[in-house]
């Protein structure tokens, strides 16, 4: 068998010239670079979440991981900070995290032992990066580099060195921290914003009575904000939040050792040394600037209620004041946000969201078997459009995901991307000229390194792309049909506002749940949603020329309005079932 160099992540610093090379998965292959790449004497590892049964099995086992975890370092930061807080309050300040980085941490382990027993390794590259570059400041930092080359680099060589193998592990010496580019740097721009931020929230709190209830980052328009607000006789407010604090890593206060299960395991012990590693710092050495800096807000003292809807995840400052008036007997309140939630397999930031809430308001969606979850509709998308044009564009919408797992749940992971664009293509393939030349590609905001801009124009030379500069609801008005592929928002609006809609996607890439299972049966059945691209390119081709036939036919819109109301309902109602909700946890 040939040796071969282990390479982690597409940073060519750490590839071997002019020697055979493992690339650990897809991600390291960078489509801009292919003329580097394609050279190479390569082996690429077959990538074990393919396996979605595994996947599935693999997520339950984190979760329980991720239970244990969090009761132990629960104990230990209530020791080290000497302070008494209860589960619940770890977990709604550090639970995105360690969730997260617990599932990020078993996907780069796991492939190294694939790689390890598949190929004869003889060595790889790392880079030797001080302490600093471990720890991010706080869980937006984590959040901004956990899908960097660099981040994962970093963790690939740690984990190689707590690993038992027998491969060289060359260090190159630049000890250098993650970039400031990566790592989220604050521009001057975002100072500037932050400063007018702090600014507008003191003068709201001359306004503010200590009992308020309180409303961070709603997603609500403007207007339900304040009808809240006025319905307690409250002066409306419009609350921003602050910058967690900055502090400095300090390698003594991570010398210690975290027991997490007591069903020890090669995995679990890679768990317990890499935490103190990694915890961010605002959990740790920063913990009292950020309990400091709690005193200083201008929020309300005493809140009786607190609702968010997307506050709940990188917000530690937010996540600090809300898990300690929580404590203190207010009422936490989260709001959905947008699409995939209630109908997927697997969703660890839903389960996340519903555990550390009293209450999780929903677009429609419900559970017998948790209380908690109250359908109240959609109120983030309530904004109408002007109907669509029988006579337009075909508009679809295209999705990226990280080259690197991250947070779990049922979405093409990692270099399942390449599956995903594949069926993109194939979709356009299956189209006659006359529809391609009027099809508008939508293409996600955020690239991830997969060049998808490139890859589309060497296929499709003279494709018409948005670039994402207008509004969704003023572009759907001049399109004749919507094309969703991916299961997040955009779909759930087009239905909401009664636009043509085709939906495909491959079903073992986005497993839904046993409930929504018979709604997306009622779409499949008047031709909204498919199973393949080809299936999807046939419907549009078939009601092309008459798409307002198809769409106001009785039986389509019936599922429509039955899948809306379950997963999107927006009504007049929703604002008074909101304030019922409001009521009865302000009493």
């Amino acid at each position: 068998m040939v040796k071969r160099y282990l390479v982690t992540t597409a940073d060519e610093e750490t590839w071997p010239a002019d020697k055979p090379i493992v690339f650990i998965g897809e991600w390291c292959k960078r489509y801009s670079r292919r003329d580097v790449w394609e050279n190479v004497d390569s082996r690429t590892v077959p990538y074990h979440w393919d396996d979605r049964r595994k996947f599935g099995e693999d997520y339950i086992y984190l979760n329980n991981l991720y239970e244990s975890s969090l009761v132990e370092l629960s104990k230990y930061l209530n020791s080290v900070h000497q302070t008494h807080f209860s589960v619940r309050y770890w977990r709604t300040l550090i639970g995105p995290w360690l969730g997260i980085f617990i599932q990020i941490l078993f996907d780069r382990w796991y492939m190294l032992k694939v790689s390890l027993e598949t190929f004869d390794i003889d060595s790889c590259y790392v880079h030797n990066k001080e302490i600093e570059a471990f720890a991010p400041n706080d869980m937006q930092s984590f959040v901004d580099v956990m899908v960097t080359d660099s981040w994962n680099e970093l963790i690939y060589a740690k984990l190689l060195e707590l690993m038992p193998n027998e491969i060289n592990v060359c260090r190159l010496e630049n000890k250098s921290k993650i970039s400031q580019g990566e790592s989220g740097g604050v521009s001057i721009s975002n100072k500037v914003k932050r400063l007018i931020r702090a600014t507008f929230n003191n003068l709201m709190g001359l306004v503010s009575c200590f009992d308020d209830v309180f409303i961070l980052n709603s997603c609500f328009p403007m207007t339900t904000d304040f009808s809240i607000q006025l319905g307690f006789k409250e002066i409306p407010k419009l609350w921003s939040t602050f910058v967690a604090p900055e502090t400095a890593v300090s390698m003594n206060s991570r010398r210690w050792g975290l027991k997490v299960t007591n069903q020890k395991s090669e995995f679990s012990g890679i768990v317990e040394k890499m935490i103190p590693l990694c915890i961010p710092v605002v959990y740790l050495e920063g913990y009292q600037e950020l309990i400091s800096c709690q005193t200083k807000l201008p929020w309300p003292k005493e809140p009786k209620v607190i609702y968010t809807s997307v506050s709940y995840y990188t917000d530690d400052v937010f996540k600090a004041w809300a898990g300690a008036k929580v404590e203190n007997k207010a009422s936490l309140i989260i709001g959905q946000h947008g699409g995939n939630f209630g109908m997927t397999q697997q969703a660890f930031l839903e389960s996340h969201q519903i555990k550390i809430s009293d209450a999780y308001l929903s677009w429609g969606w419900s559970d017998e078997r948790n209380k908690k979850i109250i359908p109240v509709g959609n109120l983030v998308s309530r904004r109408k459009t002007k109907g669509y044009d029988p006579q337009g564009f075909v508009l679809m919408v295209e999705y990226a995901l990280p080259r690197f797992s991250y947070q779990l749940y049922s979405v093409p992971i990692a270099s399942q991307w390449l599956d995903y664009f594949d069926e993109q293509c194939r979709f356009v393939e299956s189209l006659p000229v006359m529809q391609q030349d009027l099809l508008r590609l939508r293409l996600g905001r955020s690239d991830f390194g997969w060049d998808q801009e490139s890859r589309w124009r060497s296929l499709f030379p003279n494709i018409d792309f948005d670039l994402g500069a207008e509004p969704m609801s003023k572009v759907v008005t001049g399109c004749r049909i919507y094309i969703a592929t991916y299961n997040a928002t955009t779909f759930l609006e087009s239905l909401s506002w009664n636009i043509p809609t085709i939906i495909f996607w491959k079903p073992e890439h986005w497993e839904l749940n046993n409930d929504a299972l018979e709604y997306f049966y009622l779409l499949e059945a008047v031709g909204i949603f498919h199973r393949t691209p080809e299936s999807a390119a046939r419907q549009l081709m078939q009601v092309w020329d008459n798409v307002e036939e198809w769409w106001e036919k009785e039986e389509v819109q019936k599922a429509r309005q039955v899948f809306c109301n379950q997963y999107s309902f927006t009504s007049g109602e929703s604002f008074e079932k909101l304030q019922v909700v409001f009521n009865e946890f302000s009493t």
